[in-house]
């Protein structure tokens, strides 16, 4: 009797049920609706900024001799720049609600939604590569500095993470970008592919774009990396000094379970919470890395859009940045329950 209690707890039916009705789902489901109020204000704080921007994308066409002043008002109403700033705002936020449209490009003449569906990818690439290797690297060192505190080791270790975030990430991508003129070609100096690279097969594509990677990646890196070793360390510190680490030192378990089970697990809430404005800032951080380094991504889109006035472009790419934003933070408060049970994900705001 029991068994056939238990098969029919463990139907499809009831295990859906279980899932739909979860703490977790039902958390998930009410960050996404707070997250449809957040992109409403965000998008008509955006539109606000982008419209008292002095001028616009036609007044630099005005300038040109060869082009007349009807080509000039068939564009302004192409645009829809003959209606009032309300109305041009919600005819725009009906499009991309009803239909994902985010308006036409000034200056591509081409739907801003293709624009983005071409640039994201390769600003994810590098932002999820330089995750990565920012996390592969900063926490063991962090973890080391701690331990070896005060020792010759640490004081190396600090001074490397002072000099990575005293310097300005221009300033990183501008020695990369010197690296690699004279380890030419060694290191690609720009661009995401090589000229051949159509020819290659799947396996050298691959490679291909990974070479090219080497050195935007490490310049978008450098900053958080230092940053996260020195929260690391400060964070391992901390949890070292707790009497629960005193008290399995003196049971006699072995170090290596005392810093990487019991320290590291303590110490970690913190660096997690960091993941979703880390996710968000590397849009922002991609500019300068994807300028210098020519790579195709949103980063530099977005910063060619700002030049030239393109509003659509640039609404876009802000709301982008909002977007990342809201899912970096719901990721990490996910993470930060899948690793600590003890986490309610009520109490998380």
């Amino acid at each position: 009797m029991a068994q056939t209690k238990d098969i029919v707890a463990q139907s499809p039916l009831s295990r859906l049920q279980n899932i739909l009705y979860s703490e977790t789902t039902l958390y998930i489901l009410k960050r996404l609706m707070q997250a449809v109020l957040t992109l409403l204000l965000a998008s008509a704080l955006c539109f606000s900024i982008v419209e008292l921007a002095p001028g616009n994308y036609l007044d630099t066409l005005r300038e040109n001799p060869q082009i007349s002043p009807e080509r000039i008002a068939e564009l302004t109403q192409q645009f829809g720049l003959d209606q009032p700033p309300i109305i041009q705002y919600f005819r725009w936020l009906w499009r991309v609600i009803t239909r994902f449209d985010f308006g036409e490009s000034f200056v591509y003449f081409r739907s801003v939604s293709s624009l983005l569906v071409e640039r994201i990818p390769a600003t994810l690439l590098l932002a999820i590569a330089s995750i990565i290797i920012t996390w592969t690297i900063a926490i063991p060192l962090g973890i080391l500095s701690a331990v070896k505190q005060n020792s010759r080791l640490d004081k190396i270790l600090r001074v490397l993470s002072y000099l990575g975030q005293g310097f300005p990430s221009f300033i990183t991508a501008l020695i990369f970008l010197f690296i690699a003129q004279l380890l030419s070609p060694l290191f690609p100096v720009g661009g995401m592919t090589s000229i051949n690279h159509g020819e290659l097969s799947l396996i050298g594509k691959i490679l291909d774009i990974g070479w090219h990677m080497i050195l935007p990646t490490l310049a978008l890196s450098i900053t958080s990396f230092a940053g996260l070793q020195r929260l690391t360390r400060g964070q391992m510190l901390d949890v070292l000094r707790q009497d629960y680490i005193q008290t399995a030192r003196a049971k006699g378990l072995p170090e290596n379970k005392v810093i990487y089970v019991h320290a590291l697990r303590n110490a970690i809430n913190p660096l997690i919470t960091l993941i979703g404005f880390e996710f968000a800032s590397l849009l922002a951080g991609s500019f300068i890395a994807e300028f210098f380094f020519n790579w195709p991504g949103l980063g530099r889109l977005t910063l060619q859009a700002v030049t030239a006035q393109d509003k659509y472009l640039v609404m876009a790419s802000l709301m982008m940045s909002a977007t990342m934003l809201i899912i970096g933070n719901l990721l990490a408060d996910l993470l930060l329950k899948a690793i600590d049970p003890r986490i309610k994900l009520e109490d998380l705001k």
